[in-house]
């Protein structure tokens, strides 16, 4: 069963795990990544976590993430974690696409994603993300400078275009296109990531925001419409936050609690533009304390397709193909879930846990 997983850790967290076993009250931080459909992938690991292994203690945890990333921390910082992220599953998997709809494509995208958070997440449920006990959210967006912050397509084409060719001569020239604007309900002072590039902000999120940039954070350029002037932060375009924290970058990370990352992948890769990149990878000494957990070779090896939802899939597949794949894959990955619950449980906790590599 513990197959079908992978599980990588750095140095300090094999040694913590080793020491004191999988207690949750090791990690002091949940990343979520963006990765858009990939995230049904991990929908067996999910479910577990949100309902079981995180709800073991009654310590506070720091929830960043972008995009898809941060739409799965909102459902575990929902009145019921579980019900929330099924309703999410759900809807996110029937979104439907009329291609006879006239109408730009960014709006019709658009409106679905509406369709999606507005399904899963009532007032009440973002009053809790605001104020939550436990689950400290923190929502990263990337707010546009320049063209990138244009409302009509062709100056945003040109800035795409501009930021791309700067971050493959240097990640930091990307600072010129985009500002990453973190949305935090408390406590980023005290946030184990700290923030020292892309000019970085932290606003208060709050119920007058809190929509706008979740929808923010998951908004692809080109595809969706972004956001603009979200309230609280400064004037301009907001964009999918995966753009400048994809997988995010690791050399911002100070704590001295752990990083638990469920991931689609085992490697790590800063921004959106570095995955065309293979060299602009993360040196594994940066994720000294991260513990991630992904889907083993051998589980996707099984799935009908050899491999998890992705964004391809609208194109590939008609709806109803899609949404039967999908579904296969949301229930299969309960395979995910009960594997490292086999870990987590267990007598040895370094079953399956390897170093980074």
């Amino acid at each position: 069963m513990s197959e079908a997983i992978e599980i990588y850790a750095g140095a300090t967290a094999r040694a913590r795990l080793r020491a004191e076993g999988w207690n949750p009250t090791l990690f002091d931080t949940l990343v979520g990544a963006s990765g858009g459909p990939k995230f049904l992938g991990l929908a067996g690991l999910d479910r577990f976590l949100f309902g079981d292994f995180l709800q073991r203690s009654k310590h506070s945890l720091h929830l960043i993430g972008s995009s898809i990333g941060t739409w799965r921390h909102a459902a575990l910082a929902a009145r019921d974690p579980i019900k929330a992220l099924a309703t999410l599953h759900e809807r996110y998997q029937n979104q439907s696409y009329d291609p006879a709809d006239p109408r730009p494509r960014t709006v019709i995208v658009g409106e679905q994603c509406q369709w999606v958070v507005d399904g899963y997440l009532a007032k009440e449920d973002y009053q809790l993300l605001c104020d939550h006990p436990r689950f400290i959210t923190h929502v990263v967006t990337a707010r546009g400078r320049g063209p990138n912050s244009a409302k009509h397509p062709v100056p945003q084409a040109t800035g795409m275009a501009l930021a791309g060719l700067s971050n493959a001569l240097n990640r930091n020239l990307l600072q010129s296109w985009f500002q990453r604007v973190v949305f935090s309900c408390r406590g980023y002072e005290d946030l184990d990531f700290e923030f020292e590039d892309f000019d970085t902000l932290h606003i208060p999120l709050s119920l007058e925001n809190a929509r706008a940039a979740l929808l923010a954070s998951g908004s692809i350029p080109f595809l969706m419409p972004g956001e603009r002037d979200v309230a609280g932060g400064p004037p301009g375009h907001y964009w999918d936050g995966g753009i400048v924290d994809y997988h995010f970058d690791f050399s911002n990370h100070r704590g001295e609690g752990l990083v638990l990352y469920p991931h689609f992948r085992p490697d790590v890769t800063p921004g959106w533009f570095d995955k065309f990149l293979p060299w602009r990878g993360t040196d594994p000494a940066l994720l000294d304390r991260v513990v991630l957990v992904c889907p083993s070779a051998q589980y996707l090896a099984q799935l009908p397709l050899g491999k998890i939802p992705d964004r391809n899939d609208f194109a590939k597949m008609e709806h109803d193909e899609r949404v039967s794949y999908w579904r296969t894959c949301v229930e299969s990955s309960d395979q995910l879930g009960d594997a490292l619950a086999t870990v987590v449980d267990g007598s040895d906790p370094l079953a399956r846990v390897q170093p980074f590599s």
